[in-house]
């Protein structure tokens, strides 16, 4: 099936020699400049864009996007793209005509993307681009969809910027990993632009929004395009091509050796939004997702746009606004393009069109069933969203796949994880967000059962692993079922960073007669210790004080009115330097048990011989059998 380049055709397997190909770009970018509209006054740069790493190209497939595209280009325009390259198939609502004039006004370039029998629209658009010229040309290239928008944190946000970062730590590539943008409880159709409508995100550390979207120099002699990430070709994998492979993840961190040859998302060793994320809009509003499942989807997947699929994307836990920081470059461009009287019709035609579209639905009862169902699917606890299962791995299977370039590096990379295990990293994984907000108006609606002390399962405090441990009643539990016999002896107890206060809660009903001294520095976390002992009956006195933290100036003298017999740790920016010094300016005798909690644990991970330092200062040289962390004088 051919496809359409300009007035040429060329075939699935179109061969250009080097020379015709440099032709047909130059034709191209010299179009871009030469007829851009006259009455058209673009932004300072854009009507001629030149990156210092050479050509950096977006490459996406779309149908029926006419009310988003405008918004979807000037963003990628504005962050720094210089090309961007779209296959449509199968518009009715203007899509591929817009883009068709933003080709004529040098700002895209639109292709057909004429779909053989039996693929898919997105693999055979991307069949197309593999042999596109101006991709083939392209120095980087990533490849997105219409409801994915770039956001770079890193310095200016600029693609420039990202890509220079990246190579001075000697890669050729970023895998930049989802970030969950649900519907932020809004039901009803805007005109708004969507970065700035949708401002609620899933947990950066939730793993089922974890696929990735892969920037890289591009070289079509060695790679193959892909959805998620490009694929090497398989003759070059027994070369040394592989050891020149150098991507990097969202926070500029080397990626594992696996990925150079397989994957599409982010595990917890790879993860990381530091730099980059790719903001996902899947759903939008109710009205747009209504919108949507007129349209059908790019991919043709069956029965796509359902209540499970609105409870996986409807993820509104936490507040990210960072796409705000492109706001005003994005609008100068938008608005420049709405300036152009072909585009404006172009663009408004759509909008009426959907909206006409929009409103006979809504007088339906099946919008009214849809629009309940979708509300009830949105107050899925995130603990509880059951994401479509992947296929069945088989071992035996992927082995077989694994090329012996992949298995080496592979068994090499594992062999690293095993020593820094035995090392004693990564033990620990976190309990608190690093940030932790204020604690939900509404996190009554998921209260569990932990050790009789109910906590919320609230993502404003907790990470995901500790959300499911909470959802299970386990959080802390090797903790609470052994304190209560550990520390039985105790009869002043302090805990220096209490966290969400669960521990302290849970002491109180089982060591009433153990006075405690509780102290907890963060705002957020010192608000929702008082919110979760108030509705679990726990009253403060005498034998549970509560304050807001300690500094090390005021340790010896707490130290010494407190006389703690017993000593927990869960401020994580407590030092135990700081901690033995204090212990001993206050001349007072240590704890007879010292352990850490939460935030503490996971600095033990990558500092445990400070804190191996702080329990011999003390004498506690013995670390009972279950958790090592728990320091004791050593058995007479």
């Amino acid at each position: 099936m051919p496809y359409r380049f300009g007035c040429v055709q060329y075939g699935w397997k179109a061969s250009l020699n080097e020379e015709m190909r440099q032709k047909q770009v130059l034709a191209q970018q010299t179009k871009r400049t030469a007829t851009a509209p006259e009455n058209v006054p673009f932004p300072d740069g854009l009507a001629t864009r030149k990156s210092p790493h050479g050509r950096i190209t977006a490459v996406s497939m779309m149908k029926d996007e006419g009310p988003f595209l405008l918004e979807w280009v000037a963003h990628h325009l504005a962050i720094g793209f210089t090309d961007i390259v779209v296959y449509t198939n199968d518009c009715t609502d203007g899509t591929d005509k817009m883009l068709m004039r933003l080709e004529e006004m040098g700002l895209a370039y639109h292709r057909v993307n004429d779909i053989p029998a039996g693929l898919r629209p997105q693999p055979s658009a991307i069949k197309y681009a593999q042999n596109e010229p101006l991709v083939g040309t392209s120095d980087w290239v990533m490849v997105f969809d219409a409801d994915e928008f770039l956001c770079i944190k890193l310095g200016d946000g600029s693609l420039d910027g990202l890509i220079s970062a990246a190579k001075k730590r000697g890669a050729n590539g970023i895998v930049v990993t989802w970030r969950i943008f649900g519907s932020g409880g809004v039901e009803d159709w805007s005109r708004d632009p969507v970065t700035e409508q949708y401002l609620r995100a899933a947990p950066p550390d939730w793993n089922k929004g974890w696929g990735v979207k892969t920037l890289f120099q591009y070289d079509p002699q060695y790679w193959k395009l892909g959805i998620h990430r490009p694929k090497m070709k398989n003759k070059w994998l027994k070369t040394d091509y592989p050891e020149t492979v150098h991507w990097v993840n969202g926070s500029g961190l080397p990626m594992e050796e696996y990925f150079k040859f397989r994957g599409w998302r982010s595990i917890a060793r790879t993860i990381g939004y530091d730099w980059a994320q790719m903001n996902h809009y899947a759903i939008k509003s109710v009205d747009s997702y209504a919108i949507r499942k007129f349209r059908g989807n790019v991919n043709f997947k069956k029965d796509k746009y359902n209540a499970d699929y609105w409870a996986l994307q409807d993820r509104n836990e936490v507040r990210d606004d960072t796409m705000l920081r492109y706001s005003e470059a994005r609008r100068q461009i938008f608005e420049a393009l709405l300036r152009d009287s072909v585009l404006h019709d172009l663009h408004f035609a759509a909008l009426q069109r959907a909206e006409a579209q929009l409103a006979e639905f809504k007088q339906t009862d099946a919008y009214r069933t849809m629009a309940a169902g979708l509300k009830k699917a949105g107050g899925v606890p995130i603990t509880a969203v059951a994401a479509k299962p992947p296929k069945a791995r088989d071992p035996k299977k992927i082995e077989a796949l694994m090329s012996r370039v992949e298995k080496l590096a592979s068994e090499k990379q594992a062999a690293r994880r095993r020593a820094a295990l035995e090392d004693g990293e990564a033990r620990n994984a976190p309990l608190y967000v690093p940030e932790p907000l204020p604690m939900a108006a509404d996190a009554g609606q998921s209260w569990h059962e932990n050790h009789e002390i109910r906590l919320p399962g609230d993502p404003n405090l907790f990470t995901m692993a500790a959300l499911g441990q909470i959802a299970e009643g386990k959080f802390e539990r090797a903790l609470a079922r052994n304190l209560p016999k550990i520390l039985s002896a105790s009869t002043s107890h302090a805990e220096f960073g209490a966290g969400c206060g669960f521990l302290a809660a849970h002491l109180s009903k089982l060591l009433p007669q153990m006075a405690q001294f509780v102290t907890e520095a963060n705002r957020n976390l010192h608000d929702a210790i008082s919110r979760i002992w108030a509705l679990n009956g726990v009253t403060g006195g005498s034998n549970l004080v509560l304050r807001a933290g300690q500094t090390p100036e005021t340790l010896p003298t707490l130290l010494t009115q407190l006389r703690p017999t017993s000593l927990a740790l869960g401020d994580p920016e407590l030092d135990p330097a700081q901690l033995a010094m204090a212990f001993t300016a206050s001349g007072i005798a240590p704890p007879s048990v010292l352990y850490l909690t939460g935030r503490a644990q996971a600095r033990f991970d990558g500092e445990p011989d400070a804190y191996e330092e702080l329990f011999c200062a003390l004498g506690l040289n013995h670390r009972l059998p279950f958790d090592f962390t728990i320091a004791v004088p050593a058995p007479v």
